[in-house]
């Protein structure tokens, strides 16, 4: 109902605001409507070619408060970004409600970013300011055949603004908000040469608090301090040449990212935190709505400091017969970052703490990157057939550290995990969980354990047990694609391209050092325990392996627990690994479209798409003896629409419908202990988009943009798979993917036009936001019982609300503003998971409900802004 209210208010207005202003000149209108976009690697009107594509101006960014990427779903609603643990692993980009979930660096995204032409390897690379953009392009459904690596859902094409060889320009503008919110923004262009030498430098800098600050440490979460600094050249030495160069350099030093624990465990009220020594609340003060309304996390605080620099080059070429293009790139991005357990106690650190070793390093790593790609685009037969070839090659070189220490309250924390196990095993003797304790001391020869690892490893302590681990993944990938409009008539157009992808990815996994001797004891005393509780304690040898297994997996935290046991061929303890992965693919596209030349245009298309597995980045990947890599995603996508410019070109009007279809789906779930990756059969997206601009008046801009996104796994969606992989993979069949609402909307008016006779200029623009509501988490379900499904996994719909009030100075140099975004202050989810080692499964499927945690949105912000330009 409140969807359909936005749909009925937007069409009113949009059907009401065209008797209120004057006639707008057609020929006028046309002009300023006309959208030039390089969605097809070709410039042409965004009306004209037969791609789902929304086309945004560095004002339609400004007006609703747009910085990053991250907040382009108040624009578009197809569009989605959420983050979790690391922006820069943990970003996951979605398009249609298809996108790739997962905090691992081995995950490459559905949804491709390009910058000026140049692929970024992951989505947190493209994190930074949007900075003296010329236009930024949102291109939905498969883009294989033309921008190649990882586009299988999509893609973003930015571009920068280019140097002006005619004249000095500039710009710059100052803002201050709320949260103790300041940034910076300018830029400024002149020519070296009149008409054929110029040089552009641009930079910016932003610094806020956190938005989640910890009730127990005052570590704020979520905070920015960031610049980045841009330098271009651009060369024209004739009308058939011209050289870009372009330099930049970026860095971040921020608390990111932490969590609110929106659901406690039962362990809490059973004692368990109390029993085994620990705050009876287990290190957490606020919970629930409680945490959600403050913002109030309970950890020790999160740290992600970021260092890019990257170099690109521009070569185009007039032949006469053909067009001539190169790209080449160089980029280098250094991520560090350092992670807390989520609560007030000193369970583990990820990264250096108090209790670590000294000079353990920061957990993080680089990824170098260099890209090539040619081109050649040209005519034949009289202009009916328009044609491209290219090459692209791709070298990048992963090296990542993960560093884990565990804290002195460890073992204590871990050991409540099994509370609830020992009251069910030991219960026909009548004994609670302490009184249990007592048995298995008998039958591991302890006379007074105080928690049940003790009991199973008697007097081994696991505070300070860790392990430093190094991955390193090597990828090349070369293609060669063709991409080409055949004009049958003036009307009537056929697109058919194609590209052939080869990829090799060479991983591996090594430690560097590691100490767990808790771990080595149980493991390798494992079949001995069992015998003791089975004929000392008397347990049934069910209840006997859970508490053995249970007692194992928590003193053998694999990412603090040293690898190659020899228990590790059968067991989850961490294995070494040094693989290859290979992988190729052909995609293709073809595309049928009717154009009228005068505002109306019809397509139909099918794509195949493409993205390359690799591997898991984790130290338990190859743990049990699974394989660590995992397979190519697929997709098989089908579109039909229209665009259309109505009412002499006041109204435009675009509707796309479209299905997908996706084998070996690539999804990453943490299981409490390990991070999973493995591939789902198959995975859907249904629906329909509707897009609606109208300009009825010189002045005044009237927006509405739908999405229907039926984005799910079918009920058969686990078919195939086999291995640990499968109970996971079974709780997603009949579920929607993660972060993909069914429905979701944009509507907005916009004026900007004079004030009053004094020539002062008026800017006001109110932009509202829906999404229905979305599951948070990766699995709805506890994989060792599917009946039992995860508690606050569900965001419920919203509405969110942006807003923008400015005043120009009538030679326009000079603009002052004040905005305001998610005015209302809705409370919603990005990201919903389990809080490790914080309740859980118990024996026979009984549960000691999991604590979860959330990773937040953005809350309200608001503030001014200066603008200057020149």
């Amino acid at each position: 109902m409140k969807f359909q209210a936005l749909i009925g208010t937007s069409v009113l207005a949009l059907s009401l605001a065209a008797p209120a202003y004057a006639q707008v000149d057609a020929d006028s209108a046309a002009d300023d409507n006309v959208i030039i976009v390089t969605a097809t690697l070709r410039a042409a009107n965004v009306q004209d070619i037969p791609i789902a594509v929304t086309a945004l101006s560095p004002n339609d960014l400004e007006r609703q408060n747009v910085q990053d990427i991250r907040t382009l779903s108040s624009i578009t609603p197809s569009f989605s970004l959420q983050s979790s643990q690391t922006e820069t692993q943990g970003t996951s980009i979605r398009i249609r409600g298809v996108g790739t979930t997962g905090n691992n660096t081995g995950l490459e995204s559905s949804v491709g970013v390009f910058i000026d032409g140049v692929y970024q390897s992951r989505p947190g690379v493209a994190l930074g300011d949007l900075l003296d953009l010329e236009r930024l392009e949102i291109l939905r459904g498969p883009q294989g055949t033309l921008f190649g690596r990882n586009t299988s859902a999509g893609a973003l094409n930015i571009s920068t603004r280019r140097p002006n060889l005619n004249r000095v320009e500039g710009f710059a503008n100052a803002s201050y908000g709320n949260l103790d919110y300041y940034g910076f923004q300018a830029g400024v262009s002149a020519p070296l040469v009149q008409n054929q030498l110029g040089v552009r430098l641009s930079g910016a800098y932003r610094k806020r608090d956190g938005i989640i600050n910890s009730s127990i440490s005052g570590a704020e979460s979520g905070n920015r301090d960031r610049y980045v600094l841009r330098g271009q050249l651009l060369w024209e030495p004739s009308s058939d040449v011209s050289l870009r160069i372009i330099g930049d350099y970026a860095k971040t030093d921020e608390n990111c990212c932490t969590a609110v624990i929106i659901r406690e465990t039962e362990l809490r009220d059973m004692g368990a935190f109390a029993a085994y020594g620990l705050p009876a609340n287990g290190g957490v003060i606020d919970s629930g709505q409680r945490a959600v309304e403050k913002r109030r996390s309970s950890d020790d605080g999160f740290l992600n400091n970021t260092k890019q620099w990257g170099v690109s080059g521009e070569l185009k070429w007039d032949f006469g017969g053909a067009q001539m293009t190169y790209i080449g790139s160089y980029r280098r991005f250094q991520a560090q970052s350092a992670q807390d357990d989520f609560v007030g106690l000193d369970v583990y650190q990820v990264g250096p703490s108090s209790f670590s070793a000294p000079n353990t390093p920061y957990s993080g790593g680089t990824n170098k990157v260099m890209t090539h790609e040619l081109r050649l685009q040209g005519s034949a037969f009289e202009d009916k057939l328009d044609w491209l070839i290219g090459a692209y090659y791709s070298d990048e070189k992963i090296r990542e550290i993960q560093s884990m220490t565990l804290g002195p309250d460890y073992q204590a924390y871990a050991a409540t995990q099994l509370y609830p196990a020992l009251g069910n095993a030991f219960a026909p003797f009548g004994s609670n969980p302490l009184l249990a304790l007592t048995k298995m001391a008998q039958a591991t020869g302890m006379a007074t354990p105080t928690i049940p690892a003790f009991a199973l490893a008697p007097g081994i302590d696991s505070t300070g047990s860790y392990a430093i681990n190094r991955f390193s993944q090597d990828a090349k990938s070369f293609s060669i694609f063709t991409h080409n409009v055949i004009s049958f008539t003036d009307n009537i157009s056929l697109t058919l391209g194609a590209r052939y992808v080869d990829e090799k990815k060479d991983g591996a996994f090594n430690q560097l050092a590691a100490n767990s001797p808790a771990c080595s004891t149980i493991a390798s005393g494992l079949n001995n325990i069992v015998t003791n509780l089975t004929t000392i304690a008397g347990l049934p040898e069910a209840d006997a392996n859970t508490l053995a297994r249970g007692g194992l997996l928590l003193s053998c935290f694999p990412f603090a627990t040293a690898a190659n046991h020899p228990a590790s061929a059968v067991l989850p303890l961490p294995r070494e690994y040094d693989l290859r992965f290979k992988d190729d693919e052909l995609t293709y596209t073809a595309q049928l479209a009717y154009n009228n030349n005068a505002g109306f245009m019809a397509y139909a298309s099918f794509s195949h798409g493409f993205k390359s597995g690799g591997f898991n980045l984790d130290p338990a990947a190859g743990a049990g003896g699974l394989d660590p890599r995992f397979k190519s995603e697929k997709v098989d996508a089908y579109e039909a629409g229209i665009k259309s410019s109505l009412f002499d070109n006041q109204v435009t009007a675009n509707l796309a419908v479209f299905h997908m279809d996706m084998t070996d789906f690539q999804v990453l779930e943490f299981t409490g202990v390990q991070f999973l990756t493995f591939n789902v059969a198959s995975a859907k997206s249904t629906g329909a988009e509707l897009e609606l601009v109208g300009r009825f008046h010189p002045n005044m801009m009237l927006n509405f943009a739908a999405t229907y996104a039926d984005a799910r796994y079918p009920s058969d969606c686990d078919a195939g798979v086999t291995g640990g992989a499968l109970p996971t993979v079974r709780t997603l069949c009949g579920q929607q993917l993660t972060n993909a609402p069914k429905w979701s909307g944009v509507a907005g008016v916009t004026y900007n036009g004079p004030l009053s006779s004094s020539g002062w200029g008026l800017l006001a623009n109110v932009n509202v936001n829906y999404s229905g509501k979305r599951r948070t988490s990766t699995t709805p379900a506890e994989s060792a019982n599917p009946a039992l499904l995860l508690p606050l996994d569900w965001q419920e719909d919203y509405f969110k609300i942006n807003a923008r009030l400015g005043f120009s100075t009538p030679d326009e140099r000079f603009t002052f503003e004040l905005w305001g975004t998610n005015l209302s202050n809705e409370m919603t989810r990005g990201i919903t998971a389990n809080t490790p080692l914080r309740g859980g499964l118990a024996n026979n499927n009984t549960v000691a409900q999991r604590s979860r945690i959330a990773f937040l949105e953005e809350p309200r912000t608001y503030g001014v802004t200066v603008r200057t330009k020149f």
